[in-house]
């Protein structure tokens, strides 16, 4: 895990009863995998696997069908929902996931967490940019999350 300004608790500290491994669309590395089930482990907590698949956008003001992620888009995100289940069950732990398209990944991501109840929030990070280079990118989304969550973000280096 990256040390960085405002890091989380230490989970061995925290009562963990659900993790969300979420990812904005990228590969989910194997580092955030394991970090996900050394933390879900010790209290035998389920773990949601949830990506995003990206919307782009509008047009002229309304929601597009090619705006929209495609078949093999959603099909890949799902495959790498399936790939992570897969590997959390290697390792001993209960999982489910799901794929969501949207525009708002930071908003749909700590909703879900909140929804499903979860006590720490799990992605992948590339290193920080400045913020107001790295608000204009999609790869700094777990910074974004980070900033607005309420439950702990726990960054795992790729």
């Amino acid at each position: 895990m990256r040390p960085s300004r405002g890091d989380p608790p230490d989970p061995s500290t925290l009562e963990i009863r659900r993790v969300l491994l979420a990812t904005e669309g990228r590969p989910i590395p194997p580092s955030a995998v394991e970090f996900a089930a050394r933390i879900a482990r010790p209290a035998k907590a389920p773990v949601y696997v949830f990506t995003i698949a990206r919307v782009y956008g509008t047009s002229f003001g309304f929601p597009n069908p090619w705006l929209r992620p495609s078949r093999r888009e959603l099909e890949e995100q799902r495959e790498l929902v399936a790939k992570a289940i897969k590997a959390l069950k290697r390792h001993g732990v209960e999982a489910t996931g799901g794929v969501l398209g949207t525009r708002k990944a930071t908003k749909r991501i700590v909703g879900e967490a909140a929804r499903l109840g979860c006590d720490a929030i799990v992605m992948a990070a590339d290193p920080p940019r400045s913020r107001i280079v790295g608000d204009l990118m999609w790869s700094q989304e777990p910074y974004r999350v980070r900033r607005r969550a309420r439950v702990p973000v726990y960054l795992v280096s790729r």
